[in-house]
């Protein structure tokens, strides 16, 4: 396990990225938590969110995809 997967920066903010969201290269997705360090994913491609592939505090592991984006 790499990590922890969060959707959103507390339990009372929103998701950083639902289904329909749209992105860019630089707009932060998810944090993965590894090793007590929160790390701010970003998207790394322009596009709209098609559907979260992971649910809120799964562990994850390199490689794995958390998102399919259809890109602009």
């Amino acid at each position: 396990m790499v990590g922890t997967f969060y959707r959103s920066a507390s339990p009372e903010s929103k998701p950083f990225a639902e289904n329909g969201s749209k992105v860019t290269e630089s707009t932060v997705v998810c944090i993965i938590e590894a090793m007590k360090i929160m790390n701010e994913i970003q998207a790394e491609a322009n596009g709209m969110v098609v559907e979260v592939l992971i649910e809120n505090g799964q562990p994850v592991e390199y490689g794995q995809r958390l998102f399919k984006l259809k890109q602009a």
